[in-house]
């Protein structure tokens, strides 16, 4: 007995719906995956910045030693074990490597150093010339230290006790915050702070302005 047409259009209409759901089921799954690893990309970007910068300033410690050298990198590597802590919950892989010991450094001639210590303005006439409310460290980006605690920054351009506003220009947030520690960047937030000014997901503001205001 032959099958009746009708029914196996029926069945052949069933199966193609099924196979167009299955189909788009997993085109769905692609952008899904291809979104988290994006996003994943973008954060683990951030974090490996913040890496970089902080071994770039303990390298620069380690050349040019003071008091405070040890007290220094004690802190700078435990923020670069916090770091590295977020790194292994945003399934962040492969290492930053630290930057190679610059050469020792060679003591110029004695007529060289005045010539120096003559054309460089004192310190402290330099930060005077920053007025407050002065955008400074133009075109720097702005990451976290990974510091926890009240907002506060971190700078290896300004002194402890400096007040700076940072805006990200992305979403219009700001904070103003006070330089309570020593970093190898211009500006580096804690967590608390970052928070506030951050966009969803990203550890790294890009479009940044700094201004000093105290």
């Amino acid at each position: 007995m032959r099958p009746r047409r009708g029914s196996r259009f029926g069945s052949n209409r069933n199966r193609k719906i099924v196979i167009g759901l299955v189909v788009a089921a997993l085109a769905g799954g692609g952008i899904a995956v291809g979104t988290g690893l994006s996003s994943a990309s973008t954060t683990c970007d951030g974090l490996d910045q913040a890496i970089q910068r902080n071994l770039d300033f303990m390298a620069e410690q380690r050349a040019n030693p003071n008091a405070q050298t040890e007290a220094v990198l004690k802190n700078r590597q435990d923020v670069i074990d916090l770091i590295n802590v977020q790194r292994q919950q945003a399934g962040c892989t492969g290492d930053v490597a630290a930057p190679p010991p610059p050469p020792p450094a060679q003591s110029p001639a004695p007529e060289e150093e005045e010539e120096e210590e003559a054309a460089a303005p004192p310190a402290e006439e330099a930060e005077e010339d920053a007025a407050a409310g002065e955008v400074v460290c133009k075109g720097s980006t702005v990451t976290l230290s990974g510091e926890a605690g009240a907002p506060f920054a971190s700078s290896g351009d300004f002194p402890i006790g400096t007040v700076l506003k940072v805006t990200n220009l992305d979403n219009d947030k700001s904070i103003t915050v006070t330089v309570q520690t020593t970093s190898g960047s211009c500006i580096l937030l804690n967590n608390a702070a970052f928070e506030q000014v951050r966009e969803p997901g990203k550890f790294l503001i890009r479009r940044a302005v700094i201004e000093r205001v105290g």
